[in-house]
């Protein structure tokens, strides 16, 4: 396959029509979870049970030739379920590693907020630097190893909320939805005969747009969305802009420049251009820095939001011309 800016676009329009065999709706979650895979990050999705959360990580899988892994989070989980151990052998009278369910490329850390935080932390050094450390042994993880850990906005009882040195580890935070009307209406027609999302993905009508080895290439082409200057200094001072909001008790730091300009420019792609543009970063501002500010008390008690917050600093900063 010859690697070109233009193949990235192929691949990536390719891609988003072979999700849509099974997940209906969800465009823009669909181009932030791509978002966050062709720019080698991590995302933490929020959305109540049953609007397709752990189906669209599978389809995403599927359709970029990458294995899945799924861990369910549970208040008894320990690191070890999630990195693995070394047993004894006898029949080779030796210690063998039993990999956990880490080593994969695509890993659903689902409903992440119910294990505590020794356990939340066994995928700090997975997500940070693609490796893992077992018995003082350090091993290697897929270099497209990619974290979809998901949230219930609306169940908190039982849960262990993420620090926000955590929070700062994912890219984007993505609201995922109910669908509309009309596409829960669709589903059900689907569900009346064998057209299910699931017995569609599970038929091999869905197909696989490019092996894993090339997410390399395809991803290192983002390099060359032209990114100008003036473009450049408004996406930093949108951020510096969060540190200094009155109603911000603690703003985005330097990771989320560096998210919002690599998401830009993946945003660019999935649009068909090789430039970005300021619709870009304020399409991506609310996911890339909304997990990333912590409200003052009293401002939040008078029913200030974190989406608020984000339009004011939108509207105040100068959009280049």
């Amino acid at each position: 396959m010859t690697i070109d800016l233009d193949t990235v676009k192929t691949v990536l329009s390719r891609t988003k029509q072979e999700i849509a065999k099974v997940i209906i709706g969800h465009e823009q979650v669909i181009d932030y979870a791509l978002i966050a895979i062709f720019t080698g990050q991590h995302a933490l999705i929020e959305g109540v049970p049953g609007v397709a959360k752990t189906l669209l990580v599978r389809t995403l899988a599927h359709v970029l030739g990458c294995d899945f892994g799924r861990i369910q989070f549970t208040p008894d989980l320990m690191p070890a379920d999630i990195t693995g151990t070394h047993v004894f052998d006898l029949q080779q009278n030796s210690f063998r590693l039993v990999k956990g369910p880490v080593f994969t490329t695509f890993l659903l850390a689902d409903e992440i907020n119910r294990a505590p935080a020794k356990t939340q932390s066994a995928l700090l050094q997975a997500m940070q630097e693609r490796t893992v450390t077992i018995d003082r042994q350090t091993h290697d993880l897929s270099p497209h190893f990619t974290v979809f850990a998901t949230q219930n906005p609306i169940e908190y009882q039982g849960t262990y909320p993420l620090p926000e040195a955590q929070l700062d580890r994912f890219m984007l935070k993505i609201a995922m939805g109910h669908p509309g009307e009309d596409e829960e209406l669709t589903l059900a027609r689907r569900m009346l005969g064998r057209e299910s999302p699931e017995a569609v993905l599970a038929s091999g009508a869905v197909k696989a747009v490019i092996p894993a080895k090339a997410l390399t290439a395809l991803s290192r082409q983002l390099e060359s969305i032209t990114v100008k200057e003036e473009l450049l200094a408004y996406l930093v001072a949108v951020v510096r802009q969060t540190r200094r909001h009155p109603g911000v008790l603690v703003g985005a730091g330097p990771r989320a420049i560096q998210a919002l300009l690599l998401g830009s420019r993946a945003l660019a792609a999935i649009s068909g251009r090789d430039f970005i543009t300021p619709d870009d970063i304020k399409n991506l501002a609310p996911a890339v820095l909304g997990h990333r500010i912590v409200l003052r008390p009293e401002y939040e008690i008078e029913g200030l939001s974190i989406d608020e917050v984000i339009g004011q600093i939108l509207e105040e900063v100068t959009v280049p011309r």
